[in-house]
């Protein structure tokens, strides 16, 4: 049977790769008639990868998984370095996107080029990330980790209840920026259109 852990992180990296695929879809779209729908699903879809993949996945990545494979297989060591240090720049990289966001829906047009690149590369780096880490971490995971490995993973990973993976119910301190997504953001994330 698969370990909990490794369902919560494929899960979670599903969800995170239909959020930027939904946020490229927003973007090549652009803003539209409805200005101010655009910025605020961005916006929340934004806070999302922070809140979410950067406070509660990242970490237990970075000090459960890798540190046990890094030391069984040395030959991924120098793929888990990189992966952290990733992992170390993500939370500033959102809030850079974040940032950049920000000035297009206050400043202008001028500042939507700049924006455009940012969210494009993000969204291309993030999703490389992913494919390693589900095409040589994980694989590398179930062939070396002891069930008492999986075991420490699967209860940390359990907390994580990450609503918009579709296994858990909403929680009500994020309800207002779940709704938001789900009802005003494009497939694949939302039911919406984005403007």
């Amino acid at each position: 049977m698969e370990p909990s852990s490794l369902r919560i992180i494929r899960d979670e990296h599903a969800t995170l790769a239909a959020m930027l695929r939904s946020v490229g879809l927003m973007v090549e779209r652009g803003p539209g008639a409805d200005r101010q729908n655009f910025f605020d699903v961005l916006s929340a879809m934004l806070f999302y990868i922070d809140e979410f993949p950067e406070r509660l996945h990242h970490p237990k990545e970075t000090e459960l998984l890798f540190p046990r494979v890094a030391r069984l297989v040395p030959e991924v060591r120098e793929l888990i370095a990189r992966l952290d240090r990733e992992h170390a720049r993500g939370e500033s990289a959102i809030r850079e996107l974040q940032h950049l966001l920000m000035a297009w829906h206050w400043i202008g047009d001028s500042r939507r080029a700049a924006f455009e690149v940012a969210a494009r590369n993000y969204e291309d780096f993030y999703l490389e990330h992913i494919r390693e880490e589900e095409s040589v971490i994980l694989p590398a995971a179930l062939k070396v980790l002891s069930a008492s490995d999986w075991q420490e993973m699967d209860a940390a990973f359990e907390t994580n209840c990450d609503p918009l993976t579709g296994r858990y119910p909403r929680d009500p301190v994020y309800d207002r920026l779940f709704t938001q997504i789900v009802t005003r953001a494009p497939a694949p994330i939302g039911l919406g259109t984005s403007n």
